[in-house]
């Protein structure tokens, strides 16, 4: 153990010496044959351009055979088979072969001998995607160009309710397709909105922004009409040089989503279960048997039909009469108010008696309060005593 700490303390010792060396003398780079300048360094190529294949970088062709088939729907079935000759040339020249199978419903494209181009396999691939996702023909083989990409957004499977993924794709459409347009316009894609998928068709980034818009719609997450304000935004700061290096953030709209009351479903009343049958509504013949009339003679039938006619008939004159007559009609004149007066009358009178009662009530009360106590108290009379002293004396 002691030897041990004894070799570590040493090399740490060497290696700290040898830092101290290194930081005191520079280290020359010396030029060797792999610090030689390369032909691709030069400022002027643009690494990012995709360059055309050329058939020389891969003259001897494929070493394996690759397989790709699709199933289509059985809608597309004539359509396939009116514009299979324009596919099968245009794959032709870029060495790939192509088979329509009806009877399975398939489409599948396969490497040659002649192919050489690696990916153009993969880009065959998409073009029977598109093709059986109903994309044009025309359009569909615009995909084998190097620039032109393709996208299909599976929308299906976002939404449960396919009433609300109707909806939702009819926002994608818009009125006269008018969104799809805008959007088309602002992303330099190809869109196509069918059944449960969104095909799409143009560069990496407009793919990008394509499907997130798409995403959004289904999702409920933004209406397309709000994506279309933000991409028209971006467009418009792209094009400012100060705001390259910039968060766009700050300029951006922020959309807050509402929640809209909906109307309740009316919810009908569960009628009670019965095993019978409902009464069966009398026949024309019935009726006939009821009121007698299908004992009727021929004669009597029409006589009683034309009579039926002149009541109505009649019943229509007078209405018509009646309807005429209604403007020579005079308005009402106002009644005279005579009940008014009266109850006017009425009215004074009773005031009358109750002012009457109001003033006999109040001048009991002065009386009460100017009744003297003196008066309720027994005072012995002196005037009747004299008077019988004298009677006595006389």
């Amino acid at each position: 153990m002691g030897g041990d700490s004894v070799v570590e303390e040493e090399n740490e010792r060497n290696n700290g010496g040898g830092e101290a060396e290194a930081e005191e003398k520079p280290r020359t780079r010396h030029k060797g044959k792999h610090d030689k300048e390369k032909p691709w360094d030069d400022p002027s190529i643009d690494h990012w351009k995709i360059e055309k294949f050329d058939p020389s970088w891969n003259e001897s062709g494929m070493l394996e055979v690759s397989t790709f088939s699709t199933l289509f729907p059985q809608y597309r079935e004539k359509y396939l088979q009116e514009c299979w000759p324009i596919v099968k040339g245009a794959l032709k020249e870029y060495g790939i072969a192509c088979e329509l199978n009806l009877v399975e419903g398939s489409m599948t494209v396969s490497t040659t001998r002649k192919t050489r181009d690696p990916y153009i396999i993969v880009k065959s691939r998409d073009l029977i995607k598109l093709l059986s996702r109903s994309v044009p023909a025309p359009q569909a083989i615009k995909v084998l160009n190097d620039e032109m990409q393709c996208d299909i957004i599976k929308i299906g499977g976002l939404v449960r309710n396919k009433g609300r993924l109707e909806k939702r794709k009819n926002h994608l459409i818009g009125p006269n397709s008018s969104t799809l347009k805008a959007l088309e316009i602002l992303t330099g894609c190809y869109i196509l909105v069918q059944g449960n998928t969104v095909a799409a068709m143009g560069s990496f980034k407009g793919l990008k922004q394509v499907r997130k818009v798409v995403e959004d719609c289904i999702l409920n997450k933004m209406h397309p009409v709000y994506s279309i304000k933000i991409l028209m935004m971006r467009r418009e700061l792209a094009k400012d040089p100060t705001l390259a290096n910039e968060n766009w953030d700050r300029f951006l709209p922020r959309f807050k989503k509402k929640n809209v009351k909906q109307k309740k479903v009316k919810t009908k009343e569960k009628k009670v279960y019965t095993p019978f049958p409902p009464p069966q509504p009398p026949s024309k013949i019935d009726l006939q048997l009821e009121s007698g009339e299908y004992f009727l003679s021929d004669q009597m039938k029409q006589a009683k039909k034309w009579h039926d006619k002149q009541e109505k008939q009649a019943e229509k004159i007078a209405e018509g009469k009646k309807r005429r007559e209604a403007g020579f009609v005079p308005p009402e004149e106002p009644k005279k108010q005579s009940n008014a007066h009266t109850d006017n009358k009425t009215n004074v009178a009773d005031l009358a008696l109750s002012l009457k009662k109001k003033t006999k009530d109040f001048g009991m009360r002065e009386s009460a309060e100017k009744l003297d106590a003196a008066d309720y108290i027994a005072v012995p009379d002196t005037s009747s005593k004299k008077k019988s002293k004298r009677s006595r004396t006389s």
